[in-house]
């Protein structure tokens, strides 16, 4: 059976798409997927066995430039990409009018979210088979009930698995500390979701007098220079070098934990099966919180009331370094522990021809 997926973004939101796969490929002997993404998060679809084709779109850019993508033959790449297959089901996980529009293309039986489940309810009149979803539960468990529904087998009562391989995402450029380190993703794009930058120094005493390295990833200038400025305050951080995402996922499968604001790269490591606790200030993680075994949600109405500090944002006050370390320490993975799964091979990237 092959099935065509459509879930172009954020980061999130495809991560969260990947344990329905690990269902579907349960329940159904030799169905293999293709997957429409946008081209900024093509390689997470890659990371699962089930997935033999990833076919990278950008919409956000294109959006932007219209004309030019009218001219350098992009949008007419993915139309004859997207012809050249009959598919058994088209399935639209991303309920939106955009990701709708994409299923024109396509050849197939194309099913989605109905229009009272959908984030945008007209999306829901492109489909041939619209299905009812509650809205009200985590996302990864609402997308799990979208393919059951849609290829027709029982959900599974068991929790989501994201069926990644941490051992695949090797050492590639040495960028691993030798001895056990921690992953503090502390960049994210809304300000307000930012944890204080103090903390993250008193954080980061707690992990290296344990005996721990830090590592420090970042995506831009700001990010760089609130690295530096931490890893200036304390011994035992490292700032690493710029990385693509690829290699950020090979240095946080090798972590110990990892500590994390509300952003995507938590969500992957989430998949990757590493312990984390997540940081929420003015977003809920109840439905689209980091998803698995080990993950601490860290909400501020599990904090107690404190005096007001000269914190930036002042929301995260009462969210103390010592609090976040205390959610810590029971989850650190012990050295050689890591995730289990099958590694991947033989997955075709349109982008590049290369298998």
């Amino acid at each position: 059976m092959r099935a065509l997926v459509i879930k172009t973004s954020s980061m999130g939101d495809v991560i969260h798409t990947l344990p329905a796969l690990t269902d579907a490929s349960e329940a159904i002997d030799g169905i293999r997927f293709d997957w429409v993404v946008e081209e900024g998060f093509s390689e997470i679809p890659a990371w699962h066995p089930a997935v033999d084709r990833v076919i990278p779109v950008a919409i956000r850019r294109w959006r932007k430039h219209p004309l030019s993508t009218w001219r350098n033959g992009e949008w007419r790449k993915f139309r004859e990409t997207v012809d050249q297959t009959n598919y058994d089901i088209v399935i639209d996980a991303q309920g939106l009018l955009k990701s709708g529009w994409l299923t024109r293309y396509t050849h197939g039986s194309v099913h989605g979210l109905d229009k009272n489940s959908a984030r945008e309810p007209m999306a829901a009149r492109f489909y041939d088979t619209p299905h009812a979803v509650a809205k009200n539960q985590h996302a990864v468990e609402r997308v799990r009930q979208l393919f059951a529904q849609s290829l027709g087998y029982e959900m599974p009562g068991h929790k989501g698995h994201f069926h990644l391989d941490s051992d695949y995402f090797i050492d590639i450029q040495g960028i691993r500390p030798i001895q056990q380190y921690m992953v503090f993703l502390h960049g994210t794009t809304w300000e307000t979701k930012h944890w204080p930058e103090t903390y993250w120094c008193d954080l980061a005493r707690h992990v290296t007098q344990s005996g721990y390295a830090v590592c420090l990833p970042w995506g831009n200038e700001n990010e760089r220079l609130r690295a530096e400025r931490i890893a200036t305050a304390v011994d035992g951080v490292r700032v690493l070098p710029q990385l693509n995402l690829r290699d950020i996922a090979s240095v946080i499968a090798g972590a110990s934990a990892v500590v994390a604001v509300d952003t995507g790269l938590g969500h992957l490591t989430a998949a990757l099966e590493v312990p984390a606790v997540s940081l929420y200030g003015p977003t809920s993680p109840d439905l689209v919180g980091a998803y698995g075994e080990n993950q601490v949600h860290l909400t501020l109405d599990q904090c107690p009331p404190c005096q007001a500090q000269n914190v930036e944002p002042p929301i995260f006050a009462p969210m103390t370094a010592d609090i976040v370390w205390q959610q810590l320490k029971p989850i650190i993975r012990t050295p050689g522990k890591s995730a289990t799964g099958k590694r991947l091979k033989g997955t075709t990237h349109e982008s590049t021809g290369t298998r």
